[in-house]
């Protein structure tokens, strides 16, 4: 069973994630006008694909960045592997490390369901950033076949959406990457994940932001 502060800690953190990206909806549905990197993002790529498929000299520019993403979310894939491999393998010894450190006279030492319940959310966070990864390769595949196909109106827009779609799947596994911060500063003080999460959300809340 957890204990009251890994409950407390976990559930105000979780609720801090819901109210940001409520608040990010709503401020989008408010003023659909003012975009944030997501939208922005998507927007640049679907000029991309229109200028693409609408100059027959670009070509080469096309299988060079479609190969580019696929290679970038491969790798991130892989990584992902690793970490799941890795988290597997020090799961049992971060106990040991917890008294080796030297501050650790603020660490909490929690129970083994607890310990499991930490362990087994840190592997699921892996497991859907390969997940999301695996997807964006899928659509980035999908768009390098799309987009040397004769110039069609309904592919283009088809083709942006599937390069949309892969966007969106690597951006979600590079978020989830952020999300284990906390994960893991909560296998040494419950009140870590909550400050873990605070200082993320700020990062977020910055990186949402258009660069000017």
């Amino acid at each position: 069973m957890i204990f009251n502060s890994d409950l407390i800690s976990f559930t105000a953190s979780v609720a801090f994630i819901l109210i940001y990206y409520l608040y990010l909806k709503l401020k989008l549905k408010h003023n659909p006008e003012q975009s944030n990197v997501h939208t922005f993002n998507a927007q640049i790529r679907k000029q991309w694909v229109y200028k693409i498929m609408g100059n027959d000299s670009l070509s080469i520019v096309a299988i060079q960045t479609l190969r580019n993403s696929v290679i970038a979310a491969n790798f991130m894939a892989s990584t992902s592997i690793l970490l799941i491999m890795g988290a597997l393998n020090l799961g049992d010894k971060t106990k040991q490390l917890q008294l080796l450190l030297p501050f650790n006279d603020i660490i909490s030492v929690s129970s083994a369901d607890t310990w499991q319940f930490k362990l087994g959310l840190l592997l699921l966070n892996f497991a859907f950033a390969f997940y999301c990864f695996s997807m964006a390769t899928r659509f980035f595949n999908h768009v390098g076949y799309m987009i040397s196909l004769p110039v069609d109106n309904n592919l283009i827009k088809q083709t942006s959406a599937y390069l949309n779609k892969a966007g969106s799947y690597y951006s979600l596994g590079i978020r989830t990457f952020f999300f284990s911060i906390p994960i893991i500063l909560w296998f040494f003080n419950p009140y870590f994940l909550m400050l873990g999460t605070l200082i993320l959300i700020a990062w977020l809340a910055a990186l949402n932001k258009v660069p000017l």
